[in-house]
């Protein structure tokens, strides 16, 4: 692949920066040096970035790593003590600093809320006083179904205050997807609310709980936060209110857990198979997460993030946690972007100062679509960030050009819910191309690897991690075969992470999709990500999603399903759209079809899903769909399939 640099490292980024800072500790005068000492001394490593980073431990670690059950079950951190909730208020002890706004909300009807570090701190300890008063403890699983509201941040401290464990849920989930993780966890209490606006629509939340808890019989406690004030159902002795118990809980102190103990369980989607319950703990992800955010994204003291996530995937808990550690203010919106217009996220980062600002590629090429998404002071913003999944060059272009007035770095930024933040990304000190990754995440040795396990550059392969990392899950929630198998199945001790990339020469990486999305044609491997940014350049293609079905002599066949710009001529469009992809790519990938639909199915974070695409032309769409914003999108593809195949 062969994309071009678009922004250079400038003295104006470097200076003041975190990893400036980090490597004049280490005495280490460049990036790829430090680099380079990350993954050879990755025990000392570890120890100057939690002092660096100001990580505070109740018992210091005696032993960074044991690696007695093999490198798929490290032990981290050997007998240190840590809580992940202290770490992430201790600033509201300064009393220099108790008064500083660390979270702004702002609701889709326009209401605002802030909450001081103080405020923040007293109302964790008191919603910790409630759990334990509802006979939640150590190891208790305490379940998060909640829009993107202040107490949702609250309540995912106050579990990892007293050493329960979170389990957060994507807040436009139905009920059997509720009812899934409520039963694979075991939860013993969740928190809700009665609803939350969509695009001006009230969406219940209580009453999908209930409905959930009707097919499980453990669930003992909910706590309802009135966001809206509707009338909900209530039932005595089970169903309680967020702020009547928090008038009488008293607070209660942060509990030193074990740098292994588990303090989140995280389900992946679950469009295919069983969701994954990834287990996470304390002396990981919020360490990896806090060490990502300050030397990926340089997320310094008292700037401002907002992130466009929801608590149910990683994101949501991962921000949580790292930018309070590093004493920067959260930004929290529980509506659509779009609504009531484009202007929406502009208007948002003009209110609130917003200097670190985090989308996802599909988001963008909505974006950039409607002049007002323009419509606000972006004056504020010094980073761009982006994750979910790949980029065309289109809409990078845009969002680099447009929104970032061609001078903001795009902090491109992979990993996974298993990952606790990424794998590769953007730094400030190395040149950043379109769509590129410039620098594997530090700590982490990681490369790009053949069907037999070498590593390998100039190459398509599979994205691998050749040693254990801090961060990685400790498995799947009583899963553990099903862990070993789907990242240690494949190369003996090298985790495959599942995505298909390329290093070019200089060292940059490039994703091209799931490597299970790969498309295998004629005995050549191609991303679809590859054909998909192609056809996108096309002027009257606003979205595209490439995917392969079987067939008898190629092995896979490829169809591109195509969002229109306008009032295209189908046929015209679609030969364009052949011609352009063979022109290109070569004969043998000729797309099979070329189906036009009026939108493609995504989360509500923007990810395309090729997996459902590739379902409905088959004919069985299986797995959990309720993570998808625009179920719609499956009625008007299923039409347009048959609409081809009439």
């Amino acid at each position: 692949m062969r994309a071009p640099i678009i922004w250079q490292p400038s003295d104006a980024y470097t200076n003041g920066s975190h990893l400036q800072r980090f490597m004049q500790k280490l005495n280490i005068e460049s990036y790829d040096a430090l680099y380079r000492f990350s993954i050879e001394n990755t025990d000392e490593f570890w120890k100057s970035t939690l002092e660096e980073l100001g990580i505070e431990w109740f018992e210091p670690y005696k032993v960074f790593v044991d690696l007695e059950r093999g490198k798929p079950w490290p032990y981290w951190f050997v007998g240190g003590k840590i809580n992940l909730t202290y770490n992430a208020l201790r600033r509201a002890q300064d009393p220099g600093v108790r008064d500083r706004v660390i979270l702004r909300w702002e609701g889709e009807d326009g209401t605002v809320r802030t909450l001081s570090y103080a405020e923040m701190e007293e109302q964790v300890a008191r919603f910790a006083g409630v759990l334990q008063m509802l006979g939640v403890g150590k190891g208790d699983r305490v379940g998060l179904y909640m829009p993107m509201i202040p107490e949702a941040a609250i309540a995912h401290l106050a579990i990892a205050r007293i050493g329960a464990i979170s389990v957060p849920m994507f807040s436009g989930y139905g009920v059997e997807a509720v009812l899934i993780r409520l039963k694979d966890a075991g939860v013993k209490l969740i928190v809700t609310a009665d609803g939350f606006y969509r695009r001006g629509r009230v969406v219940s939340m209580k009453e999908v709980v209930d409905k959930a808890a009707e097919g499980y019989g453990s669930l003992e406690s909910i706590v309802v936060v009135r966001r809206l004030g509707v009338e909900v159902s209530w039932r005595e002795g089970r169903d309680w209110a967020w702020d009547e118990l928090l008038k009488t809980a008293e607070p209660v102190t942060i509990q030193p857990m074990d740098a292994n103990d588990p303090f989140l369980i995280i389900y992946t989607s679950g469009t295919t198979g069983k969701p994954k319950g990834t287990v996470h703990y304390h002396g990981g992800l919020p360490l990896k997460a806090t060490l990502d955010t300050a030397q990926f994204f340089d997320l310094r003291e008292g700037e401002t993030l907002f992130w466009l996530t929801d608590m149910g995937w990683l994101v949501g808990p991962m921000i949580v946690s790292a930018a309070l550690t590093l004493g920067a203010t959260l930004v929290m919106y529980e509506g659509a972007p779009d609504y009531p217009g484009w202007h929406r996220l502009a208007r948002i980062i003009e209110h609130h100062q917003v200097t670190h600002l985090g989308v996802s590629p599909t988001l963008v090429r909505a974006l950039m679509q409607h002049d007002e998404a323009l419509s606000g002071d972006l004056s504020s913003l010094r980073m761009l960030l982006s994750t979910g999944e790949v980029w065309d060059s289109e809409s990078y272009l845009w969002f680099f050009n447009e929104f970032g007035g061609g001078k903001l770095p795009i902090i491109n930024f992979s990993g996974g819910t298993e990952i606790s933040g990424g794998i590769l990304g953007n730094v400030i000190y190395r040149p950043i191309k379109v769509g590129g990754f410039n620098s594997v995440a530090l700590g982490i040795k990681a490369a790009i690897c053949d069907e037999m396990g070498r590593p390998v550059c100039n190459q398509t392969g599979e994205l691998s991690v050749l040693e254990p990392f801090v961060g990685m899950t400790q498995g799947f929630w009583k899963e553990p075969d099903r862990y070993l198998e789907t990242y240690w199945g494949r190369f003996n001790d090298i985790w495959v992470h599942g995505d298909l990339a390329f290093q070019d020469d200089d060292g940059q990486f490039f994703i091209l999709g799931r490597s299970d999305d790969t498309l295998k044609i004629a005995g050549k491997r191609l991303g679809p990500a590859e054909v998909e940014d192609l056809v996108t350049t096309l002027p009257h293609v606003t979205e595209a999603v490439a995917v392969g079905i079987p067939h008898p002599q190629k092995g896979e066949q490829l169809l591109v399903f195509v969002v229109p710009r306008g009032e295209e001529n189908p046929e015209e469009l679609s030969v364009a759209v052949s011609r352009l992809v063979e022109e290109r790519l070569g004969k043998s990938f000729r797309p099979e079809r070329v189906i036009l639909v009026s939108q493609l199915p995504k989360t509500r974070t923007g990810k395309l899903m090729r997996r459902v695409v590739r379902q409905l032309y088959m004919g069985e769409v299986t797995g959990d769909l309720s993570s998808l914003d625009n179920p719609q999108a499956i009625t008007a593809i299923k039409a347009a399939i048959d609409g081809q195949h009439g």
